[in-house]
């Protein structure tokens, strides 16, 4: 069972993987067979891993196609972003921030500050946000956490690519590692949940022009 569930793991990290870095897009079908080959393994954990990431609502699966990434409405966006901010204040709420931590985030934020393209710009600012969660002691949170901004990548692949955009989320992170520096949670929660909002409400608009 242990090796079976490894398997489905590798599979799903992959996949996620391969998501995040651009090379399955949304409408892509992603064929079993092709990889089973790669992977060098059955389509039995394939299935699963596959399962599991429809259970989340990143894939879904289309009769005669097979598993397709998901296409994106505003009601998904609306409830993906309102969870994925409710689950990082509570994260942050729930941490400590030492030195260490802080000097992290404010590392990341000079990478999100001179990323070069709109890719760079967005694994930056998520892992931004990785680091801010982090120190968070519920792992089932933070994989929750973890496959909900997978599919938040394909939102900010395919809307936030205005530079003017990240020049307002810029400053919400600076403000957000400030309240951290002073001990102030409550603003920093504040700051971390208008940050998504922010975002949300550039998505909601690109949808529905």
């Amino acid at each position: 069972m242990s090796i079976k569930t490894n398997l489905r793991d590798r599979v799903r990290d992959y996949l996620l993987q391969q998501m995040q870095s651009g090379h399955l897009k949304i409408g892509k079908t992603i064929n079993l067979a092709a990889l089973s080959r790669e992977l060098n393994i059955s389509v039995t954990p394939i299935r699963e891993a596959l399962t599991q990431l429809q259970q989340s609502r990143i894939i879904k699966a289309v009769p005669n196609r097979g598993f397709i990434v998901s296409d994106l409405d505003v009601k998904e966006a609306e409830e993906l972003y309102g969870l994925v901010a409710n689950l990082e204040v509570m994260a942050i709420e729930s941490s400590e921030f030492d030195e260490t931590r802080i000097a992290e985030l404010k590392k990341q934020q000079e990478v999100f500050e001179n990323a070069q393209d709109a890719l760079s710009r967005i694994q930056a600012d998520l892992e931004f946000h990785h680091l801010l969660t982090k120190g968070y002691h519920n792992s089932l949170a933070l994989e929750i956490l973890k496959n909900l901004k997978t599919r938040i990548f394909f939102y900010e692949r395919a809307f936030t690519s205005d530079d003017s955009f990240y020049n307002k989320s810029d400053n919400q992170h600076e403000a957000i590692i400030s309240a951290i520096e002073d001990d102030n949670v409550p603003t920093a929660s504040l700051l971390l949940k208008m940050n998504w909002m922010l975002i949300l409400n550039y998505i909601q608009k690109k949808l529905t022009e």
